[in-house]
């Protein structure tokens, strides 16, 4: 029992010194805490917070029970589980906290768990917004470890990880050891017994500096805090924190030193005292300078200087009070250069960044003192202009594309970037930053989609564009597993036997709310999400297998056409990753034909050949998908790995009537006849198109003059009815 109480008592001394919450927890019920817990709750005391249910700690049931389906996955391992979550205060409050929680029994959940929570409410605002530039910081808070053990009789009883750390020993050496072996000498042992267990007994700390010894024998200062657990009765044991200050007495040593070469050069103590008051202002003015610098990373960005989104935040707050009550409008500016990513690419980020450098200067040069220029990262910037119209708004945006189109002369690099600008205006567009950010973000995109080098006014179409495209990037995460996803197959025809040779997988997603997608709204979604890549598997791997279905049902092999997108094609692992498919469907691989649009293909020549090279020798097949849309050179025309041009439908659907389509196929046709390549013309939908695209050479055909893309068992359908018409005659 005297040992219990003792545990209790040495507990208690960790719980009234820590600087964190710390809380035992058992059904749900907090049975014990320290005066930090009951502070960070809002409680004046721990009495007030005692036999207070876990759940009234939390904003609501939803938060608390997915805390613990997330927790106790971890807890129930005996493992400890650390996270930052939202919290309430006892006033309904909300704040961020950092919790550690671990269970007192893993093997018995009932012994409750004890939670160690810190406020970090005030870190977290900061910390979203200052990214990297405080990253150092939270590295070394991260990193920062105080030792703690507990004595008796000069033997370890209990310590913690950091202790061992701090002295090289590993978890659990130290216990029941003595303290002697984290002494350099048997004198030095017997001189910190004298030093600190006379104030012991006296019921007064000991506070200090100690040269002391790690396992490997080398030396270690540290600042040193001791108590008695119960001064009448020193043999209940002691309290040690200890904290490594090598680091800090290096530096003070070098700061002694540095003073003893000027003592040895003044002698008066005057002029001691005055080194030394000097010295202290300096710290105290390098501390100044330092909390005015961490406040400035908190409300400017680091690169340019301009503010950034905290403190456009606040004054953004600030305008619009003062526009509402004087019925004022005020515009905001989004604006981004168009395609910055180039300039990192080819030139570097360093080049990158004094291009930003020097357009804030600009930006700040074209608008009036009152108006705020701010910078949300990379190569986005905000523009809050108070007490200004849609008039004043475009008369300010022409003057920031006439500033950015100024050539920069970085190094020998003279440089020329457009902006694409779009405008929300408050209160017609919105009344707070979020939703007039939003809007101009939208209106920018919409400048981009016009050709760039402009700025547009945000429009309610633009807002419902942007609704949808939200709306379907959140359906589309779903899709796959839901089974939303079909391929319909589109026959490809011989010009010269009129039989089908090829089929077209094109995929088609059919929403249970919002109907059927075009592939032209969802397709450009996945791309910028990512979710491509799966979707793209899927269609791989669905297309091989339907046509070893059909094979396997007596099916006359043909060709199975897959296209391909850039984030596809651009993926290190997509050769290995068709390979491994055509083996799972057992398919030979001449079978697969891979479309790569010959933008794609150009974009990146040499590593497009590279990839094309690779698939080739796996034995699979490359064309070209919608030919003469984009730009190709002849030269790597020849040095990609393709055996066929897809004649884009543009081209065919006024062949028989445009002198300039007619001009336009028949030299396409005879360049891919000249070069040995095969020849596919899309879209054809007509006898006329079929005859003079046969009368020209080309060698296939797939549209709606012979059949619309149909699921899997209307194509299986249609190629034996197309034999059987063969067998009629």
């Amino acid at each position: 029992m005297e040992q219990l109480r003792l545990a209790l008592r040495e507990q208690q001394v960790v719980l009234d010194n820590a600087g964190l919450g710390i809380a035992f927890i058992r059904h749900r019920v907090v049975i014990r805490c320290n005066q930090r817990f009951a502070e960070i709750y809002g409680y004046p005391g721990t009495a007030e917070i005692l036999g207070a249910t876990s759940l009234s700690l939390y904003p609501d049931a939803e938060s608390f029970h997915a805390l613990g389906e997330a927790a106790y996955k971890i807890l129930a391992t005996g493992l400890t589980y650390k996270s930052e979550i939202l919290m309430k205060r006892r006033d309904g409050q909300l704040f961020w906290s950092h919790v550690t929680g671990k269970l007192v029994n893993p093997s018995n959940t009932d012994e409750g768990s004890i939670w160690i929570v810190d406020d970090i409410d005030e870190q977290k605002a900061a910390q979203a917004q200052l990214h990297s530039a405080l990253n150092e910081q939270s590295l070394i808070l991260d990193n920062a470890m105080v030792g703690i053990a507990f004595l008796r009789d000069r033997k370890v009883t209990l310590c913690n990880r950091a202790f061992e750390m701090q002295f090289g020993y590993a978890p659990g050496e130290l216990r029941g050891s003595s303290s002697r072996q984290w002494y350099l000498s048997e004198e030095d042992w017997l001189e910190a017994g004298r030093r600190c267990y006379a104030p012991f007994a006296a019921g007064q700390a000991f506070q200090g500096e100690m040269l002391l010894c790690k396992k490997d024998g080398s030396a270690i200062e540290c600042e040193v805090r001791a108590k008695a657990i119960d001064a009448a009765d020193p043999a209940k044991g002691s309290i040690w924190i200890t904290m490594d200050i090598m680091a800090r007495k290096k530096a003070q040593n070098e700061l002694l030193q540095a003073r003893a070469d000027l003592e040895r050069l003044v002698q008066l103590r005057t002029q001691e005292l005055r080194q030394t008051v000097a010295a202290l202002q300096a710290t105290a003015q390098e501390q100044k300078k330092a909390e005015a610098h961490i406040q400035r990373l908190a409300h400017f960005d680091a690169l340019t200087g301009l503010p950034n989104r905290i403190l456009l935040n606040d004054r953004c707050q600030q305008a619009l009070s003062v526009a509402q009550r004087g019925k004022q409008t005020v515009a905001l500016i989004f604006l981004d250069l168009d395609h910055f990513k180039n300039i990192n690419d080819s030139l570097g980020h360093r080049v990158g960044d004094e291009v930003l450098i020097e357009l804030a200067a600009r930006l700040k040069a074209a608008v009036r003192e009152q108006d705020t220029v701010s910078r949300l990262g990379g190569d986005e910037f905000i523009l809050l202009l108070p007490d200004t119209d849609a008039s004043g708004a475009a008369h300010v945006a022409e003057g920031l594309l006439k500033a950015a189109l100024m050539p920069f002369q970085i190094d020998q690099h003279e440089l020329t970037v457009t902006p694409s600008i779009g405008i929300a205006l408050y209160p017609k567009d919105g009344a707070d930053l979020d939703t007039l950010s939003k809007c101009a973000d939208a209106a920018m995109y919409c400048a981009k989609e016009d050709g760039r080098n402009g700025y547009r006014f945000f429009t309610a179409e633009m807002q419902a564009y942007s609704n949808r495209t939200l709306i379907l990037g959140n359906a589309l995460r779903r899709a796959m597993e839901r089974n939303q996803f079909e391929l319909h197959y589109q026959p490809q025809i011989s010009m010269e036997t009129g039989s089908t040779v090829g089929a077209e997988a094109l995929l088609r997603w059919h929403h249970p709310e919002l109907g059927a997608v075009s592939p032209a709204e969802f397709i450009p979604i996945a791309e910028s999400s990512g979710l491509i890549l799966s979707i793209g598997e899927w269609v791989l791997r669905t297309a091989t297998t339907q046509l070893a279905t059909w094979i396997q049902n007596g099916m006359t092999p043909i060709t199975m056409a897959v296209n391909l997108s850039a984030v596809q094609f651009r993926h290190a692992n997509l050769p290995l990753l068709v390979t491994n498919i055509l083996n799972e469907a057992a398919l030979p691989p001449h079978l697969l034909e891979l479309e790569l649009t010959e933008g794609v293909a150009m974009t990146h020549p040499l590593e497009a050949i590279a990839v094309m090279h690779d698939l080739r020798q796996r034995g699979v097949r490359m064309s070209i998908d919608d030919f003469g849309t984009g730009y190709s050179s002849l030269s790597y025309l020849k040095r990609f790995q393709v055996y066929k041009l897809k004649i884009d439908q543009s081209f065919v659907r006024d062949i028989t009537v445009d002198p300039d389509d007619k001009a336009i196929v028949g030299a396409i046709i005879s360049m891919a006849s000249s070069l040995g390549l095969k020849t596919i013309a899309e879209g054809v939908e007509t006898e006329g198109q079929l005859e003079f695209l046969r009368a020209r050479g080309c060698t296939e055909a797939q549209g709606y003059y012979f059949s619309r893309p149909v699921p899997g068992a209307e194509f299986e359908h249609y190629v034996r009815g197309e034999r059987l018409r063969v067998a009629l005659g």
